[in-house]
């Protein structure tokens, strides 16, 4: 789309929205954004690329697609795969609910032994090694098991091990916040987040506390909550910044400073506000260039090349699939876990489908899809540039393409 289009285009839902008697803040509130990026819609600075906004906004101003931008494909309603998805972690979120553990409040004895310490730090492990391979179904088994017995421990177990036990919760906790953000079950992932906290302070571990607040900030960006989002963040960044300027700052807790510069880049990227977009990815390319090497720190993976792939990220959010495609040649990211690789390759595909590239796009999409199934398969994202390159390939939609659209159940 030219610049004299997305003007165009920002005029006429400007009109559609008056039409509709509703004010910027009323659109906005109707699609989950902020004031600030329905104006820049309507002013032509933030373009609007992908169908599915697109779609969001006629659903919002209650009238089709095509009065929205008259060029754009015709859509169609999910079909029932799409509505009754079930989802991989649904085991686990019955199990987050309700109290932790109610019985030993009513002094009632476990029913089983308390594993050993290191039983329990095998158990966290294997956590995050199935959440980096985005194996869910798995995770959820696993997590519906060790976050109830973690819970009885912590208050049965001997008080010289508790204060372990508490830090291993609190990571445990940390894996299914991350997982249900990845997962679309944002609620979910900041009641886990939230228990994280909680348990990280009583383990006396500030960094915790911290990984703890960058998980919960993800929650809230996925439920659209950028005001919350960005205050986790920043409250971590405005305590951690002058602690990272003395040279003996702990490698550690640079990466997760980084990881929090990174979250900022992305609100503010999904706000429109490029040169704190920019500013905020600068900073974490300072930090990342400091530690000198990919780490794994509270398995945030901060490094280098998480950095260039937020960089590239943002851009797609920015609507410069251009620049994306330009920062993407230049990253390697096997070294990265399933996850963010396909996570990548994901982005890949949103900036290739910005302008079009239906054949790129869906080969991006495909290796995503091979690194990590289940993830692609539920990704709201992917979901929404499946339907896209969908839509923009009618009616001669590639085989590929349409496999991949009945495996994600995308309508």
């Amino acid at each position: 789309m030219t610049g004299s289009d997305t003007k165009t285009l920002g005029q006429r839902i400007k009109e559609l929205r008056r039409d509709a008697g509703m004010s910027q803040s009323d659109l906005a509130a109707a699609m989950g954004r902020s004031e600030s990026w329905v104006s820049q819609v309507e002013r032509g600075v933030q373009p609007v690329e992908r169908l599915s906004v697109l779609q969001a906004l006629a659903d919002a101003l209650n009238v089709s697609v095509r009065e929205v931008r008259p060029d754009a494909a015709p859509t169609e309603e999910a079909g029932p795969a799409e509505t009754q998805r079930s989802n991989d972690l649904d085991g686990l979120r019955v199990a987050l609910t309700g109290h932790p553990a109610l019985g030993s409040l009513f002094e009632q004895p476990p029913t089983e032994p308390i594993p050993p310490l290191a039983d329990f730090r095998q158990r966290v492990e294997e956590a995050w090694t199935l959440a980096h391979a985005s194996s869910y179904a798995a995770l959820s088994d696993h997590l519906t098991e060790l976050l109830p017995s973690i819970e009885t421990a912590v208050r049965h177990a001997p008080a010289s091990d508790r204060i372990d036990l508490h830090a291993l919760r609190a990571k445990a906790y940390q894996v299914a916040a991350a997982s249900f953000t990845r997962q679309d079950q944002a609620d979910a992932a900041w009641v886990a987040a939230d228990r994280a906290l909680q348990a990280a302070e009583l383990a006396g571990q500030p960094l915790e506390v911290v990984a703890s607040l960058f998980r919960m900030a993800h929650a809230f960006m996925r439920q659209q909550h950028m005001e919350q989002a960005e205050q986790a963040a920043k409250s971590a960044v405005t305590v951690m910044a002058p602690r990272a300027e003395s040279p003996a700052c702990p490698p550690e807790e640079l990466s997760l400073l980084g990881a929090m510069n990174l979250v900022l880049a992305v609100i503010n990227a999904r706000e429109g506000h490029r040169a704190k977009t920019h500013e905020h990815i600068n900073r974490a390319r300072e930090i990342a260039a400091r530690l000198g090497e990919d780490r794994n720190d509270f398995d945030t993976e901060f490094g280098p090349t998480n950095v260039e792939i937020h960089a590239m990220s943002t851009a797609v959010e920015l609507g410069d699939a251009g620049l994306a495609l330009e920062v993407a040649q230049a990253v390697d990211a096997s070294g990265l876990s399933p996850e963010r690789q396909s996570r990548f390759f994901l982005d890949v595909a949103r900036a290739h489908a910005q302008r079009r590239h239906v054949g790129e796009a869906t080969a991006a999409l495909l290796e995503a899809e091979r690194l990590a199934p289940e993830q692609i398969h539920d990704h709201h994202l992917a979901r929404e540039v499946v339907r896209d390159l969908v839509q923009l390939s009618e009616p001669r939609v590639p085989e590929s393409l349409r496999g991949l659209a009945e495996r994600s159940a995308v309508g």
